[in-house]
């Protein structure tokens, strides 16, 4: 009998992804997805009316693999503003497939085998997976709710014990936290004074919930050199499955970031980034809409949790809701059980996929579940339908 060589050490230290899992079941039982964060309304139809165009007239070849040139323009346009400072669209940009591969080579790009990199906690669960295919240790930080709090102690102690990076998702995926400009400054001085990156994801930027405010941390006074940005245009425009990311940077990280990212995919689709330029060129109207929409949907969406009696957070950005289930954890038929089995019970017998929140913590968290609200009014109205048959049964 042959015996398989072994597989590398490092794939059995994380499961696969736990919300893409969800949606395989969900799909399987014809559930209302509220788990994986993808619309089901279509993206702008300038978009859709470009994407027509370039199937008939290309570019159908491989683009510049570090982007196509005029994509990474109208990036540099759009971000410039956003970070306060012109960016170089040359040296300063590189194009990925999606901001999951992103982050991904950001990691590669800055970690040598045994450096060490603070991932806040709650966290979204590519980061400690991104940083262990590195070779890096995550170091996780507690954000403390109900607020998502942190205590800045615990980040000069992971500096001081040589971490190389900090993540921040901003604003934050799982909880919606948006960190405030005051926050962002002090983890700011303390990366620039144990000389160290700050690696953000900020594909959620336009997706931020009066009063609070998005700052970019490389607009932060000395913080663009230390800074390195991942980002998306999947939210944004409705446009997950065309998978289009970037990271922005100092020069030299990006220079090394191009040379990692040409041998981990080559370059992301030449038609998409092509069509995506009409959507870089849009207007501040589009995003200021775009928020509107998305506020109507956060308040309309928890509304209906609150007449079912749901409880929940409020998100201060993203289009994500964490639901406390302990009052169903108590009952004596769900007793003993993980949050992921009740994820799978509530697809069967409920129809509504959620996340289970253990997916996303460090901490042993067993009571919260994810749901997201990135969904047509319909959807939203039977999803709240089936979640009072939930709650009825704590009744």
């Amino acid at each position: 009998m042959n015996v398989m060589p072994k597989l590398s050490e490092r794939v059995g230290t994380f499961t696969d992804s736990v919300i893409r899992r969800m949606t395989r079941i969900s799909d399987e039982y014809g559930a209302i997805n509220l788990s994986q964060g993808f619309p089901d309304f279509d993206p702008p139809h300038e978009m859709l009316d470009a994407l027509a165009k370039v199937a008939y007239e290309g570019p159908h070849q491989y683009p510049i693999t570090f982007g196509a040139e005029n994509f990474r323009q109208a990036l540099a346009r759009k971000q410039g503003k956003a970070i306060g400072r012109a960016i170089d669209p040359e040296t300063e940009i590189v194009v990925t497939c999606g901001g999951t591969e992103a982050m991904m080579c950001v990691m590669m790009t800055i970690c040598n085998p045994g450096d060490k990199v603070m991932v806040f906690s709650p966290f979204y669960e590519n980061y400690g997976a991104d940083a262990i295919l590195s070779g890096a240790a995550p170091i996780y930080i507690p954000l403390v709710p109900p607020e998502y709090t942190f205590d800045l102690g615990l980040i000069e102690k992971g500096f001081q014990e040589g971490a190389k990076a900090i993540i921040i998702c901003n604003p934050s995926n799982p909880c919606g936290k948006v960190f405030s400009r005051e926050e962002l400054m002090q983890i700011g001085e303390l990366a620039l004074r144990y000389d160290a990156f700050v690696v953000t994801d900020e594909v959620y930027e336009h997706m931020v919930y009066a009063p609070y405010r998005h700052t970019c941390m490389a607009s932060l006074p000395g913080m663009y050199d230390h800074t390195i940005t991942c980002n998306s245009l999947s939210k944004t425009y409705s446009i997950t499955g065309w998978r289009l990311g970037y990271l922005i940077g100092p020069e030299e990280v990006i220079e090394a970031a191009k040379k990692v990212h040409d041998f981990l995919t080559v370059g992301a689709a030449a038609p998409l980034q092509e069509a995506a330029v009409t959507g870089l060129n849009f207007p501040d109207s589009y995003y200021e809409n775009l928020l509107k929409i998305y506020t109507e949907k956060r308040d309309y969406f928890l509304k209906g949790l609150d007449e079912i009696g749901l409880k929940h957070n409020v998100p201060q950005g993203t289009y994500f809701v964490l639901i406390d289930i302990q009052e169903f954890l108590d009952l004596p038929q769900f007793s003993g059980w993980t949050d992921m089995e009740f994820c799978e019970w509530m697809i069967r017998n409920i129809g509504v996929a959620a996340v289970p929140g253990s997916s996303f913590f460090k901490e042993e968290v067993n009571h919260l579940i994810r749901l997201h609200f990135a969904r047509k009014k319909e959807t939203i109205d039977e999803a709240l339908r089936r979640l009072a048959k939930m709650k009825e049964l704590a009744v």
